[in-house]
Protein backbone atom coordinates (compact mmCIF):
# COMPACT_ATOMS: atom_id res chain seq x y z
CA UNK A 1 0.00 0.00 0.00
CA UNK A 2 1.39 3.18 -0.92
CA UNK A 3 2.04 5.80 1.51
CA UNK A 4 1.82 9.78 1.18
CA UNK A 5 5.32 11.95 1.19
CA UNK A 6 6.69 15.32 0.83
CA UNK A 7 4.33 17.96 0.48
CA UNK A 8 1.31 15.28 0.30
CA UNK A 9 2.44 14.16 4.33
CA UNK A 10 2.51 17.92 5.54
CA UNK A 11 -0.83 18.02 4.07
CA UNK A 12 -1.81 14.74 5.74
CA UNK A 13 -0.87 16.40 9.47
CA UNK A 14 -2.34 19.47 8.55
CA UNK A 15 -5.54 17.73 8.38
CA UNK A 16 -5.51 16.03 11.41
CA UNK A 17 -4.65 18.89 13.29
CA UNK A 18 -7.28 20.54 11.22
CA UNK A 19 -9.89 18.07 12.25
CA UNK A 20 -8.67 18.37 16.02
CA UNK A 21 -9.53 22.67 16.10
CA UNK A 22 -12.52 21.55 13.84
CA UNK A 23 -13.50 18.49 16.90
CA UNK A 24 -13.19 21.91 19.62
CA UNK A 25 -14.94 23.97 17.13
CA UNK A 26 -17.97 21.51 16.82
CA UNK A 27 -18.20 21.52 20.69
CA UNK A 28 -17.97 25.22 20.80
CA UNK A 29 -21.36 25.37 18.27
CA UNK A 30 -23.10 22.59 20.61
CA UNK A 31 -22.74 24.67 23.61
CA UNK A 32 -23.70 27.89 21.79
CA UNK A 33 -26.32 26.31 20.56
CA UNK A 34 -27.58 24.37 24.39
CA UNK A 35 -27.00 27.75 25.75
CA UNK A 36 -29.37 29.89 23.35
CA UNK A 37 -31.86 26.96 23.90
CA UNK A 38 -31.92 26.39 27.62
CA UNK A 39 -31.00 30.35 28.67
CA UNK A 40 -33.88 30.93 31.22
CA UNK A 41 -34.07 34.21 30.14
CA UNK A 42 -34.99 33.12 26.92
CA UNK A 43 -37.04 30.11 27.55
CA UNK A 44 -38.98 32.43 30.08
CA UNK A 45 -40.09 35.01 27.24
CA UNK A 46 -41.28 32.69 24.68
CA UNK A 47 -42.99 30.21 27.37
CA UNK A 48 -45.82 29.79 25.29
CA UNK A 49 -45.17 31.69 22.47
CA UNK A 50 -44.05 31.40 19.05
CA UNK A 51 -41.03 28.49 18.11
CA UNK A 52 -39.61 30.32 15.17
CA UNK A 53 -37.12 31.49 16.96
CA UNK A 54 -35.79 27.83 18.06
CA UNK A 55 -35.63 26.93 14.59
CA UNK A 56 -31.86 27.97 13.88
CA UNK A 57 -30.96 27.12 17.36
CA UNK A 58 -32.00 23.31 16.95
CA UNK A 59 -29.97 23.53 13.39
CA UNK A 60 -26.68 24.59 15.40
CA UNK A 61 -27.55 22.23 17.86
CA UNK A 62 -27.75 19.33 15.48
CA UNK A 63 -25.05 20.51 13.12
CA UNK A 64 -22.35 20.84 16.25
CA UNK A 65 -23.17 17.09 17.49
CA UNK A 66 -22.45 16.38 13.97
CA UNK A 67 -19.26 18.45 13.60
CA UNK A 68 -17.89 16.80 16.87
CA UNK A 69 -18.34 13.10 14.86
CA UNK A 70 -17.18 14.23 11.74
CA UNK A 71 -14.02 16.03 13.05
CA UNK A 72 -13.42 12.16 14.88
CA UNK A 73 -13.68 10.28 11.28
CA UNK A 74 -11.34 13.30 9.31
CA UNK A 75 -8.41 12.65 12.21
CA UNK A 76 -8.89 8.86 11.23
CA UNK A 77 -9.01 9.12 8.11
CA UNK A 78 -6.00 11.55 7.51
CA UNK A 79 -3.66 9.25 10.10
CA UNK A 80 -4.88 6.02 8.24
CA UNK A 81 -4.75 7.63 4.54
CA UNK A 82 -8.26 5.61 4.19
CA UNK A 83 -10.14 7.09 1.13
CA UNK A 84 -13.06 5.47 2.37
CA UNK A 85 -12.75 7.80 5.66
CA UNK A 86 -11.99 10.80 3.74
CA UNK A 87 -14.50 10.70 1.28
CA UNK A 88 -17.06 9.93 3.92
CA UNK A 89 -15.35 12.84 6.25
CA UNK A 90 -15.88 15.20 2.81
CA UNK A 91 -19.64 14.01 1.80
CA UNK A 92 -20.94 14.88 5.59
CA UNK A 93 -18.66 18.38 5.75
CA UNK A 94 -20.65 19.09 3.03
CA UNK A 95 -23.90 18.24 4.61
CA UNK A 96 -22.80 19.63 7.59
CA UNK A 97 -21.86 23.25 5.21
CA UNK A 98 -25.67 23.55 4.25
CA UNK A 99 -26.97 23.21 7.48
CA UNK A 100 -24.55 25.93 9.03
CA UNK A 101 -25.60 28.26 5.76
CA UNK A 102 -29.32 27.20 6.06
CA UNK A 103 -28.73 28.48 9.89
CA UNK A 104 -27.10 31.71 9.42
CA UNK A 105 -29.36 32.37 6.65
CA UNK A 106 -32.13 31.68 9.04
CA UNK A 107 -31.36 33.84 11.38
CA UNK A 108 -30.35 36.94 9.01
CA UNK A 109 -33.34 36.31 6.53
CA UNK A 110 -36.12 35.87 8.88
CA UNK A 111 -34.91 38.24 12.07
CA UNK A 112 -37.28 40.95 11.45
CA UNK A 113 -40.51 38.15 10.98
CA UNK A 114 -39.34 36.60 14.09
CA UNK A 115 -39.12 39.26 16.60
CA UNK A 116 -42.61 40.79 15.26
CA UNK A 117 -44.14 37.01 15.89
CA UNK A 118 -42.39 38.04 19.63
CA UNK A 119 -43.97 41.22 19.80
CA UNK A 120 -47.40 40.01 18.31
CA UNK A 121 -47.12 37.29 21.14
CA UNK A 122 -46.68 40.01 23.65
CA UNK A 123 -49.50 42.27 22.39
CA UNK A 124 -52.20 38.83 22.78
CA UNK A 125 -50.80 37.91 26.25
CA UNK A 126 -51.45 42.31 27.47
CA UNK A 127 -54.73 42.21 25.58
CA UNK A 128 -55.62 38.40 27.20
CA UNK A 129 -54.30 40.33 30.43
CA UNK A 130 -51.91 37.32 31.23
CA UNK A 131 -49.97 39.11 34.15
CA UNK A 132 -47.49 36.28 34.22
CA UNK A 133 -46.70 36.64 30.91
CA UNK A 134 -46.47 40.56 30.45
CA UNK A 135 -44.73 40.55 34.31
CA UNK A 136 -41.93 38.14 33.09
CA UNK A 137 -41.31 40.61 29.76
CA UNK A 138 -41.18 43.89 32.31
CA UNK A 139 -38.83 42.14 34.45
CA UNK A 140 -36.44 39.90 31.76
CA UNK A 141 -35.77 42.60 28.89
CA UNK A 142 -36.81 46.55 31.49
CA UNK A 143 -39.52 47.45 29.46
CA UNK A 144 -42.65 48.93 29.50
CA UNK A 145 -45.14 50.73 27.46
CA UNK A 146 -48.26 53.12 27.69
CA UNK A 147 -50.52 49.81 27.09
CA UNK A 148 -49.53 47.66 29.90
CA UNK A 149 -49.10 48.15 33.77
CA UNK A 150 -46.21 47.76 35.22
CA UNK A 151 -44.71 48.60 38.40
CA UNK A 152 -40.97 48.91 39.58
CA UNK A 153 -39.26 49.20 36.12
CA UNK A 154 -36.56 51.23 35.89
CA UNK A 155 -36.39 52.32 32.13
CA UNK A 156 -38.49 54.18 29.57
CA UNK A 157 -37.74 51.49 26.89
CA UNK A 158 -40.41 50.15 25.35
CA UNK A 159 -41.19 46.59 24.91
CA UNK A 160 -41.38 46.06 21.42
CA UNK A 161 -37.98 47.98 21.79
CA UNK A 162 -36.52 45.84 24.40
CA UNK A 163 -37.87 42.59 22.55
CA UNK A 164 -36.11 43.82 19.42
CA UNK A 165 -32.72 44.34 20.74
CA UNK A 166 -32.52 41.33 23.25
CA UNK A 167 -33.92 38.90 19.77
CA UNK A 168 -31.60 40.50 17.80
CA UNK A 169 -28.47 40.19 19.02
CA UNK A 170 -29.15 36.53 19.72
CA UNK A 171 -30.31 35.69 16.04
CA UNK A 172 -27.00 37.68 15.22
CA UNK A 173 -24.85 35.10 17.22
CA UNK A 174 -26.94 32.01 15.09
CA UNK A 175 -26.29 34.06 11.78
CA UNK A 176 -22.43 34.88 12.71
CA UNK A 177 -21.86 31.42 14.36
CA UNK A 178 -23.59 29.30 10.94
CA UNK A 179 -21.86 31.10 8.23
CA UNK A 180 -18.12 31.47 10.32
CA UNK A 181 -18.12 27.42 10.72
CA UNK A 182 -19.17 26.93 7.18
CA UNK A 183 -15.85 29.08 6.37
CA UNK A 184 -13.95 27.02 8.10
CA UNK A 185 -15.65 23.73 6.66
CA UNK A 186 -14.42 24.98 3.04
CA UNK A 187 -11.17 24.93 3.89
CA UNK A 188 -11.55 21.07 5.08
CA UNK A 189 -13.20 20.42 2.31
CA UNK A 190 -10.36 21.13 0.06
CA UNK A 191 -7.62 19.62 2.48
CA UNK A 192 -9.39 16.03 2.75
CA UNK A 193 -10.02 16.37 -1.26
CA UNK A 194 -6.18 16.78 -1.52
CA UNK A 195 -5.13 14.07 0.64
CA UNK A 196 -7.65 11.88 -0.58
CA UNK A 197 -6.40 12.68 -4.59
CA UNK A 198 -2.83 12.07 -3.18
CA UNK A 199 -3.65 8.56 -1.70
CA UNK A 200 -5.12 7.33 -4.98
CA UNK A 201 -2.25 8.55 -7.03
CA UNK A 202 0.28 6.79 -4.75
CA UNK A 203 -1.31 3.78 -4.80
CA UNK A 204 -2.10 3.93 -8.38
CA UNK A 205 2.33 4.17 -8.87
CA UNK A 206 2.23 0.89 -6.38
Amino acid sequence: MGKVEGGMKCVKYLLFVFNFIFWLMGSLVLAVGLWLRLDPKTVSLLDGGPETFFIGVYILIAAGGLVMLVGFFGCCGAVRESQCLLGLFFTCLLVIFGAEVAAGVFGFVNKDEIIKEIQDFYDKSAENRKNATVHSYHVKLNCCDSTSLCQNVGSNQTCHEAIAEFFNSKLFIVGYVGIGIAGVMIIGMIFSMVLCCAIRNSREVI
